[in-house]
């Protein structure tokens, strides 16, 4: 899957797209697609959810189209878009009260597995999984700061514009959440550990 920045479109596709040619239109869904609906279901976790910020991440670049001068690569300017959408679906008081709510009914439920079109090569199964449950753990701010940064490759200052804050904000937020990621590794590691029973551990071991 690729990421925004490798994604490449021709200025006239650009333009069609922007005077509303559906198939010009249809062709930047295909190169979005992939990478959009990624962002969005790393920052919202909620499935139902996600795909409605997708589809208005998707409205969204479309209908700003226009205003699109070419100062960045398309694709930057379409990660902006959709993380606009993300940020402003969290600022929601509606998703701030469901939030509360999952939080005080003690709610851990995780992402379904495999709703993401994966790459060839992929990590062992059990450690995505291990991974994927880290990463729920984290709040929504700090494991955006943490895609944004890690995997988009966003500056600190990039970041920091996107939320309206300072870049000391997001390094607090990046550095908060590699240290929760890492207790959080170690105590799946540990947990792996420990279930593997003795005759296991053993086995192949010379007396």
């Amino acid at each position: 899957m690729p990421r925004f920045l490798d994604i490449a479109v021709d200025d006239r596709c650009l333009r069609q797209a922007a005077a509303g040619d559906s198939s010009a239109q249809r062709q930047l869904y295909d190169l979005l697609a992939g990478p959009m609906f990624a962002l969005v279901r790393r920052v919202v976790r909620d499935r139902a959810a996600a795909e409605d910020v997708f589809q208005d991440s998707m409205l969204a670049v479309l209908h700003h189209l226009p205003t699109f001068r070419g100062d960045a690569p398309f694709g930057a300017w379409a990660r902006s878009v959709a993380l606009n959408q993300c940020l402003e679906h969290l600022r929601s008081p509606w998703q701030r009260a469901r939030s509360a709510l999952r939080e005080w009914a003690g709610d851990t439920s995780d992402v379904t597995r495999n709703e993401i079109s994966q790459p060839a090569f992929e990590p062992p199964l059990a450690d995505r999984v291990d991974l994927e449950r880290a990463l729920a753990k984290l709040g929504a701010t700090a494991r955006t700061v943490l895609w944004l940064h890690d995997v988009e490759g966003l500056t600190h200052d990039e970041i920091a514009t996107l939320f309206a804050r300072s870049p000391s904000f997001s390094k607090s937020q990046l550095a908060r959440a590699h240290a929760l990621l890492r207790v959080q590794l170690a105590d799946h590691t540990a947990t792996a550990k420990l279930s593997v029973g003795p005759s296991a551990a053993t086995q192949g071991q010379v007396s």
